[in-house]
């Protein structure tokens, strides 16, 4: 996810407003020390207009 973040230019806390949630919930995604919630997974896909699985690694 901080690919497709900086890669817009965005901050983490850019885009924690964005997704209506905390820059420190942000960064524990992009540090894999959290899985958010299906609803911001989506969200945050459609965000990127690209897929879950794009965004986030899906282990099998």
């Amino acid at each position: 996810m901080r690919t497709l973040r900086t890669a817009r230019g965005l901050s983490q806390q850019q885009l924690a407003e964005a997704m209506d949630v905390s820059r420190q919930t942000i960064n524990s995604i992009e540090k894999e020390r959290y899985t958010p919630s299906l609803p911001l997974a989506i969200a945050l896909a459609r965000y990127f207009d690209t897929t879950v699985e794009e965004v986030f690694h899906v282990d099998e």
